[in-house]
């Protein structure tokens, strides 16, 4: 059982790290049909070409291999312990050295490691994933979904407070306004917005995670293709090199919410290759 879990989650992570989901896939050709500016369409035939070789070589999508993250859904009549989340973390390892991820690990104390005085580890495995989310749902499963976040948009990222005047139009335009803004200095686009809403920074962080892990480009509500189109009219496009297509789709997840003249929103502007995902069941 080790040995397995171990396997399932290396595979998922290389995955993740390398291949373009269909929906992407498809979010890209449509862009690049309707992208009339040559540079821009360049670009987006570029970046689609390159993520089409990773996925067949199995290779990194972007040097910048990113820091895992882990989602766990669990169903109601299943279980997990401390052992199988040890074994996830050694399977996580493992398929950071077989990627291989860039080594990036700052190494030392905790203020050694804030300042970066010791160096880096070698060894690619030493890039910890972060804090685990667990969610429960109705299915019966044990599924560990894995993103693979490169740092250019942790930079541009912004988890702050919105005064809503009680109207939903308030917080669009702003998410539009900070998101335009990050667009235009993140250098990897067209992005992907994941947005969470909640009543405190850390839930609309795990909000905006979980965005990522149920978004669909193919699948968009009304709120998602409004702030969507407002980002595009900034006409930032692709590798800021101007045109129709800065960012590709919005996935937003709203939580609980308190009674409040504010909402805490966290928006992370994915860079051109991501949401890197992949899901595998235990």
């Amino acid at each position: 059982m080790k040995d397995e879990i171990i396997s399932k989650v290396s595979d998922a992570l290389i995955r993740a790290s390398a291949t373009f989901r269909e929906d992407l896939v498809q979010a890209y050709k449509h862009a690049i049909e309707s992208e009339k500016g040559s540079k821009a369409k360049w670009v987006l035939e570029t970046i689609l070409e390159n993520a089409l070789v990773a996925e067949r070589n199995k290779s990194p999508l972007c040097d910048d291999t990113g820091i895992p993250h882990l989602f766990i859904e669990i169903g109601k009549n299943r279980q997990i312990s401390g052992e199988m989340i040890e074994n996830i973390k050694l399977g996580v390892a493992e398929g950071l050295r077989k990627l291989p991820g860039r080594p990036m690990a700052v190494l030392g104390e905790d203020l050694q490691r804030i300042d970066q005085s010791i160096g880096l580890s070698s060894d690619p495995h030493a890039v910890e994933p972060t804090p685990i989310l667990l969610k429960t749902v109705d299915e019966d499963v044990l599924r560990v979904n894995i993103l693979m976040h490169g740092g250019g948009p942790e930079i541009r990222a912004k988890t702050y407070r919105i005064f809503h005047k009680h109207d939903t139009d308030v917080v669009r335009d702003e998410i539009i306004n900070w998101a335009s803004q990050s667009a235009s200095e993140l250098g990897c686009t067209p992005c992907t917005l994941a947005i969470g809403i909640g009543r405190s920074h850390y839930e609309a962080t795990s909000l905006m995670i979980e965005a990522q892990v149920y978004g669909r480009f193919d699948v968009q509500s009304d709120f998602e293709k409004e702030i969507t189109k407002g980002v595009n009219e900034s006409k930032v496009g692709a590798l800021g090199l101007g045109g129709k297509t800065t960012t590709l789709a919005t996935f937003v997840k709203v939580g609980p919410q308190r009674a409040s003249g504010v909402r805490i929103v966290c928006m992370r502007p994915c860079c051109c290759v991501e949401p890197r995902l992949a899901s595998v069941e235990l």
